[in-house]
């Protein structure tokens, strides 16, 4: 009997019509396989990952193969988006066994769950090297009839190994100049001069490297910093990994040139990449990185939001050709011919010059796509406009991608600060109301009468499982934003509650941090990585947030956590600088200060814009008017208006400037 149906992940859900017989994850699971006595499939993926689609079609929807494993093990379906906690600890066996991961991720495990052997997608037939599912299946099989204790030793050698991989400390000292200084060296020496961005194919968006470098600019003044940030930012705006019709960007480049990319698009990437081309424009006042920061709010706000105000969790890469094919990135790719059936020949034309689209194609079977390689929009700005309005018209009425609607916690508090301070930025208070709509989503929904965070939501009901260390520190990074936005301090209380749990259920000694509350289900080891994958690690997150909240309120423990959990950037950040990307930005705010900035005067009165234009590294900003207004934000306690002006006053490092009523003064004092 397939369980699955009824749950919360869609996901799940895509496989609750499988003839596999799938378990979600949970105690019932695994005590049904010592009752039966056979080992547990663990299939690990999500929604609208292209090959965990590709190997359900091929494998758990075929009745033979399910037949097969129903007989022989439990299956176990896991949403790596709802349980993040569950696919970090067997990922890093995966990657510690194979030397590499991803997803789908297929894991045997013993009724204990303890891993044993290992693997990604496997082929319904041999090929590439590669053994069929069908053959993986049956030497399990025999392997766990024939050599038992085998398995077992194979499996308690594992468990013990990831148990000797915990951080037992936050291995370093608080980074500092030196640091920083060997973290940007090895990112220049990573760095890609011809096409931006760092490494080869596959290349992802490095937008957490890339808020690391703005600040790092910020700070310093080093000009090669910005250079690679702003590079970066237009070598991907202007290619294929940015949809150049609706806005938003997909996941990553399959090329090292941005050309092809994997078409999913996740509210993640978008939400991160909204913010990095918001500061960037407020570092340089460039054109591009203002149209790319309020198109991808935009497409956020347009797709990716629920009808209870949050934002889904991604599109799918698939979506179903003209030839009623499901296939990848049908929905985004154009030939000449289908450029003609819209425009006709002239304009045709002058599309395919400028986006790049060829008769035999940069994608599969002759189809292209759209990247800005022709003339300057400057050009014929009219001309572009028009076109891409016919063009986004006749896409809107082919089949559109599937939509992950559940939300997560985490990527609605990145999104929750993107669309806040984009909305400021660029006098779209509309996109405020949506960032303050989100919030409230988590807090009614979410956070319930305890303030203890759930990780997922569906159609407004909660999800089961409980939010891990990167959903605390990422909301409380929203809130945080959302409260120098709107000079509402119930986003600051908020934030507050969350830290404190993560004080008191998420810390450890000597800094150290862990993924989940130590009140969380027991997996085979508490799972802490300080690491950047596609998101902040939350280790960095909750730093970020905590740094944020002790500079707006005086408070000594948060800042000494801060602290100590920064040392890991002290000793990963010189090594390995692309993969603690946030957490060299959130080093670069400690050294700063940050910078506090509290406008006594309206809510988005100009002192207020100022300081949130300002560049210094994670300054944080309270404003308000009126004798309660620090009663929500402390910085506001005892400053007054000078002269019946609205005034700024700036401190950092517990000394503070001479309140001013200009601007411009302001400006200077922020690093503008």
């Amino acid at each position: 009997m397939n369980r699955l149906a009824g749950v919360t992940s869609p996901y799940l859900l895509q496989h609750a019509e499988n003839p596999v017989d799938w378990w979600p994850w949970g105690p019932d699971a695994f005590e049904e396989a010592r009752r039966r006595g056979v080992p547990v499939l663990l299939s690990v993926g999500y929604a609208s990952c292209h090959w965990c689609h590709v190997m359900a079609h091929e494998s758990f929807e075929d009745a033979a193969v399910a037949d097969y494993l129903n007989a022989h093990f439990v299956p176990v379906k896991v949403d790596r988006e709802e349980r993040p906690d569950v696919d970090a600890v067997y990922m890093e066996a995966v990657q510690a066994a194979t030397g590499q991961g991803g997803w789908p991720m297929t894991v045997f495990l013993t009724p204990e769950a303890e891993p044993f052997y290992f693997g990604t997608y496997f082929p319904p037939e041999p090929r590439h090297g590669m053994p069929s599912f069908q053959q993986v299946l049956e030497g399990v099989v025999a392997a766990w009839s024939d050599r038992r204790d085998e398995v077992a030793e194979v499996a308690g050698r594992i468990v013990r190994d990831l148990a000797g991989r915990s951080l037992t400390a936050a291995e370093g000292a608080l980074p500092g100049e030196p640091e920083l200084a060997q973290a940007l060296l090895r990112l220049t020496r990573d760095y890609d001069e011809k096409h931006g961005g760092f490494g080869g194919a596959p290349k992802f968006a490095p937008s957490m490297v890339i808020e690391f470098l703005l600040r790092h600019h910020a700070r310093t003044g080093a000009e090669g910093a910005l250079q690679m940030a702003a590079d970066s930012c237009a070598a991907m705006a202007k290619g294929g990994i940015y949809d150049q019709l609706g806005g938003g960007f997909a996941r990553y480049a399959v090329d090292r040139e941005w050309v092809v990319p994997h078409f999913e698009k996740m509210l993640y990437d978008n939400a991160l990449l909204c913010r990095v081309y918001a500061h960037l424009w407020r570092a340089t006042g460039s054109g591009l990185a203002r149209r790319v920061a309020l198109e991808t709010a935009d497409f956020m706000v347009r797709e990716l939001r629920t009808a209870e105000g949050g934002f889904a969790s991604a599109l799918d890469a698939d979506s179903a050709d003209p030839q009623g094919r499901h296939v990848e990135g049908a929905f985004y790719v154009w030939t000449p011919a289908q450029l003609r059936e819209v425009l006709g020949e002239e304009d045709a034309a002058f599309a395919a010059e400028y986006f790049g689209v060829t008769e035999e194609g940069t994608f599969e079977e002759g189809s292209s796509v759209l990247r800005l390689v022709g003339a300057g929009e400057a050009d014929d700005p009219a001309r572009v406009a028009d076109v891409r309005a016919r063009l986004l018209a006749a896409r809107d009425l082919r089949v559109r991608p599937e939509r992950d609607d559940k939300i997560v916690a985490a990527w609605n508090g990145l999104a929750i600060a993107a669309l806040a301070e984009t909305g400021a930025y660029f006098d779209r208070p509309d996109l405020v109301e949506r960032a303050t709509e989100a919030a409230d989503l988590l807090v009614r929904v979410h956070m319930g009468d305890v303030a203890r965070l759930c990780r997922t939501s569906r159609d407004g009901r909660a999800g089961d499982n409980s939010g891990v260390l990167e959903d605390y520190g990422d909301v409380a990074e929203g809130f945080l934003a959302l409260a120098s936005v709107t000079g509402e301090g119930t986003w600051l209380e908020f934030a507050g509650f969350l830290l404190d749990i993560v004080l008191e259920h998420f810390s450890g000694e000597g800094g150290q941090l862990f993924d989940t509350a130590d009140d969380a289900e027991r997996l085979i080891r508490r799972p802490q990585d300080p690491t950047d994958s596609a998101t902040p690690a939350g280790w960095t997150a909750a730093a970020g947030a905590l740094l944020s909240y002790a500079a707006h309120t005086g408070s000594e423990p948060h800042r000494t956590a801060a602290e100590g959990a920064l040392g890991i950037v002290g000793a990963l950040g010189p090594k390995a600088p692309r993969f603690i990307g946030w957490g060299l930005a959130v080093a670069e705010a400690l050294l700063d200060g940050p910078r506090e900035v509290a406008v006594a005067g309206p809510v988005a009165g100009e002192l207020h814009r100022t300081a949130l234009l300002g560049r210094a590294p994670g300054a944080v900003v309270a404003v308000g008017e009126g004798p309660d207004a620090g009663t929500e934000f402390p910085l506001l306690v005892d400053r007054p208006l000078v002269g019946g002006e609205p005034t700024a006053y700036v401190c950092r490092h517990f000394v503070c400037d001479a309140p001013t009523t200009d601007a411009g003064d302001l400006t200077a004092k922020l690093g503008g």
